[in-house]
């Protein structure tokens, strides 16, 4: 099981650690390269698995529902604590709630479980993004228009993909393929611009980045439990659920902390020192995990 886990997380950590290091050197200019991964290479890996007609996506419909319960119910969950400790809820709910299921939950779970994984994965990054890109602006700034969400390209793919596979049209293997692989380039893309940021981390609000680095998969993984019995999730789609619920805090919070100067460098200390924390936290998940895969428990 340790060289499942291994085998599992040093390619992630790998190829973070070069973005880390080619930014150390070379200070890429990572929002052009974050731009064109999330309005060109996303949306086409998106597509290509959504409009696959060989995915059952009615299959999916119980780990979607989970996957927002989560993120929702991470906020609702967390309210509390950040009121008795008197937080601002603006900045330390979001990177609690919207994890980082595209630069990190994407990788993970195709390392840990093959290509299988990629439908599953690809559902709960759907969900996390479009929560985010609603409920997370609407948190932000109540008078975000509607249409600021549906010209997003990531929307756009999801809502194409959907459309051909539930209409049955059948796309050319060739096309399809040149999808995935474009499409693929996002995965070790993401995991670089994730190292890339690493360089970013502010260690004066250490305190509340450790606060955030232990609350957010705590929460997520409380919520996991009953609703992997409740939906009856098993397999693949339970194993996914885990994962997802364990993720840290997506590094798109502090950008969008920035763009609505929501207090960024709090944010940013949330995100990349949450990030940091899934060192210790995601072996853990992977173990038990792993365990359950292996004695047939789902």
């Amino acid at each position: 099981m340790t060289a499942q886990i291994l085998a599992t997380l040093l390619p992630v950590f790998l190829i973070a650690g070069c973005g880390t290091l080619y930014g150390r050197f070379r200070t890429p200019d990572i929002r052009s390269i974050n731009t064109l991964n999330m309005e060109l290479f996303v949306p086409m890996l998106v597509f290509a698995v959504l409009a696959d007609g060989q995915a059952p996506l009615e299959e999916y419909l119980g780990l979607a529902l989970g996957g927002a319960v989560i993120v929702l119910g991470s906020g609702l969950l967390l309210w509390p604590v950040v009121k008795w400790l008197r937080l601002e809820p603006k900045t330390f709910l979001p990177p609690m709630m919207f994890n980082n299921s595209g630069n990190m939950g994407i990788p993970l779970l195709l390392l840990a479980f093959g290509e299988a994984a990629l439908p599953a994965a690809i559902v709960l990054f759907i969900v996390e993004m479009l929560l985010h890109f609603s409920v997370g602006l609407y948190m932000l700034s109540p008078h975000t228009p509607l249409w600021r969400i549906l010209r997003m390209p990531i929307v756009l793919a999801s809502l194409a993909g959907l459309g051909v596979n539930l209409a049955g049209v059948p796309l050319p293997a060739w096309l399809l393929e040149a999808l995935h692989m474009l499409g693929g380039v996002c995965i070790p893309l993401l995991l670089f611009a994730l190292g890339v940021r690493m360089l970013d981390i502010d260690f004066g609000d250490w305190k509340t980045g450790l606060l955030g680095a232990l609350l957010c998969p705590l929460s997520g993984l409380v919520l996991a439990l009953p609703l992997i019995w409740l939906l009856d999730l098993t397999g693949l789609q339970a194993a996914a659920l885990w994962v997802f619920a364990a993720l840290p805090p997506a590094v798109l919070n502090y950008l969008v902390a920035e763009q609505y100067r929501q207090e960024p460098h709090k944010v940013a200390s949330l995100v990349l020192i949450g990030n940091l924390g899934s060192l210790v936290v995601m072996p853990v998940v992977l173990a038990l995990v792993f365990a359950h895969v292996h004695s047939g428990v789902s």
